[in-house]
């Protein structure tokens, strides 16, 4: 290669560029005197001095307009290359042909458009942040392109206007194809920003919020956009997601309910399961939603009342046995206002099943001389519905923290060598009526996929689990459950073996309560089934729960032993306090007991709401307009 035709460096990064750059690519740098003269071909120019004159007196001077610094015709040393009005003046001189002159053009086209290219940098480094979506706005725009929010970060007084890098890239020559990228991006951003106009025109932003609000854990715009008659399963859309402008939040095909369960926004998540799931009219309104502080406190409490025994048996225990009840200032509340409640408290679709003709599971023997009446609470459906049960049947609360599945958990992994062997004969009589059986390998497998389901919060839980559950508590636990498990569209899918009693079995029974408490089992899905406190006036010493069915055939035990069998109803005598009501029903006695303080302040927030409906239900809030009757003779403009 000829010497002219070589790369020179950079005396600053070492960088090797093209023979026509003028400045360096990497860092900027200008390019050595001494190769200034290579543009043109001109092996016989001199560098120039330190004084800045030109040694080869054959070569045309000329001062250069923006800087009057002495130049060779070709360019200028100290700014940029020639300008449009120094390209007139060197057209007469005889040593520039017009290929050297073509060169410096579009060498000086390519300097202006790094130079526009740094203008653009620093303008859209001024540009300004919109306070309340954060877009970053073109400094001459006086609204939000995004929200259209006014800007007030401009300076009142300033008589300066910025240039935009739309206009400056016009002058750009377009065979450059550095300059036509700059040109393609500029275009893009201002179709961008028509497109985010007419995207912010046009959007619901009932729903938009809606969705933030799920974010942020405010329930107004969520209630808002309900109320309104909006969809709770609607997904969102891509040009949503970029309105939204939040990646790492919004993803397209997400509905609210993916947001709540995302962002762990379970009393969000709750009102909008009961709009999906048809559970109810409205949001429901549970006593720890109304009180959620109270709530987290009776959880925090729940977790210190828990132990783990010493010795061979290392099963954690509680050390309290309370007994969750509706008030019975719930049967003092008008008829209307009672409906209201009972709707937004209790889950409808399981105890319409529970109490349906066909089934009739639950509630199938109240009355004088029998069993008292249960009601079924609403309970999250997001797989820990057991676990939630058994909290809301003591405590009125969820497991929100997961810490009852850490225990159970727990306890199966360190007292697995106990339970093992009672669940291995009792699984192991069931196969063999069935008429098939299993190799240790595979009881072995059956058993480590049980203890691992304990431990992942989500995952629907077994009978050895509630079983388990019996020991932490201690004590007995009844469920009342469909003895056939059927589709939504009523197909039966198989037998149901929930429903029965799961007693403490592996503790001594003076170790344990004698108070049991009743769940409910329909479909995969448990509730906690509590009664309503009677008035003082009319108050029993405890509740009935009925330990046979209605065509009076008692409930199984679970997990006796071949030795155990045939004592089921001593066995019971000797868990619970077990009567006969005057119709001849077996029944477990559910002792009253006075509620926890954080509880019975939950429970009174939770009236509280319902009070202040009744107040403004009545007067002096609520007048009926009278009725009155007008004669037709002498009515006046007044009347």
């Amino acid at each position: 290669m000829s010497e002219s035709d070589k790369k020179w460096a950079c005396e600053y990064c070492t960088y090797e560029n093209y023979p026509s750059a003028i400045k360096c690519t990497m860092c900027r740098g200008p390019k050595p005197f001494d190769n200034i003269y290579r543009i043109h071909g001109d092996k016989t120019a001199q560098p120039v001095d330190a004084g800045g004159s030109i040694d080869n007196k054959s070569k045309a001077k000329c001062h250069c307009n923006s800087c009057a610094y002495v130049n060779t015709c070709t360019s200028c040393l100290i700014c940029n290359p020639l300008s449009e009005n120094n390209i007139q003046e060197h057209m007469q001189h005889p040593r520039i042909s017009n290929t050297d002159l073509t060169q410096s053009v579009r060498n000086s086209s390519q300097s202006s458009a790094l130079i526009n290219l740094e203008n653009s940098r620093k303008t859209s480094q001024s540009k300004w942040i919109c306070q309340m979506c954060t877009y970053e706005n073109w400094p001459k725009s006086t609204k939000c392109a995004m929200c259209a929010t006014v800007n007030n970060q401009r300076p009142q007084s300033c008589g300066l206007i910025m240039s935009s890098p739309e206009r400056n890239l016009d002058n750009i020559n377009q065979d450059d194809r550095y300059q036509n990228s700059i040109i393609e991006t500029s275009q893009n951003n201002l179709e961008t920003d028509h497109k985010l106009r007419h995207l912010r025109r046009n959007a619901d932003w009932n729903w938009l919020n809606a969705c933030v609000g799920v974010i942020e854990g405010d329930p107004n715009p969520v209630e808002a956009y309900l109320s309104s008659g909006g969809d709770p399963a609607r997904t969102l859309t891509a040009s949503e997601c970029v309105l939204l402008n939040r990646n790492s939040a919004f993803d397209v095909g997400h509905t609210l309910v993916h947001l709540a369960i995302r962002f762990q926004r379970e009393d969000l998540l709750a009102v909008l399961l009961s709009q999906i799931e048809g559970s109810g009219s409205g949001a429901k309104r549970v006593p720890s939603y109304v009180a959620p502080d109270i709530a987290a406190d009776i959880r925090r409490h729940f977790a210190t009342t828990l132990r783990q025994r010493k010795g061979s048996f290392p099963c954690h225990y509680v050390a309290e046995f309370p007994n969750f009840t509706l008030p019975a200032e719930v049967d003092t509340l008008p008829l209307t206002i009672q409906e209201q409640l009972m709707s937004e408290l209790l889950d409808k679709d399981v105890q319409e099943e529970l109490e349906g003709a066909d089934v009739a599971v639950i509630n199938w023997a109240t009355g004088p001389g029998g069993s008292s009446r249960l009601h079924a609470l609403w309970n999250r459906s997001a797989g820990d519905c057991l676990l939630d049960s058994v909290m809301q049947a003591t405590w009125g609360v969820f497991d929100r923290e997961n810490v009852l599945r850490r225990a159970l958990a727990e306890t199966l992994m360190h007292a697995g060598h106990i339970f093992y062997p009672r669940w291995k004969e009792y699984e192991s009589s069931h196969a063999s009526f069935l008429q098939y059986s299993l190799e240790e390998t595979q009881w072995e497998e059956d058993w480590s996929s049980l203890v691992t389901i304990a431990a992942q919060p989500g995952a629907s839980l077994e009978q050895l689990h509630i079983f388990a559950l019996a020991h932490i508590l201690r004590r007995p636990i009844i469920v009342y459950g469909v003895k056939i498990v059927k589709s939504f569209r009523g197909e039966a899918l198989g037998p149901a073996r929930f429903e029965g009693v799961y007693l403490p079995l592996l503790w001594d029974h003076s170790f344990c309560t004698r108070c049991p408490i009743a769940l409910g089992y329909t479909r995969g899905h448990f509730s906690a089934l509590v009664p309503v406190e009677p008035l003082l006036s009319a108050r029993p010493r405890a509740s009935l729960l009925p330990l046979v069915d209605r065509d009076r055939k008692p409930l199984p035990i679970h997990f006796l032993t071949e030795a155990e069998l045939g004592r089921e109803e001593a066995i019971l005598h000797q868990w619970m306090d077990v009567s006969e009501t005057e119709n001849g029903i077996l029944v477990a006695q559910q002792s009253w007991h006075k509620r926890p303080l954080l509880v019975a302040q939950m429970c009174e927030e939770w009236l509280n709401h319902y009070r202040r409906l009744v107040q403004m239900t009545s007067a002096p809030f609520f007048r009926p307009v009278p009725i009155q009757d007008y004669s037709s003779e002498g009515d006046t403009d007044c009347e």
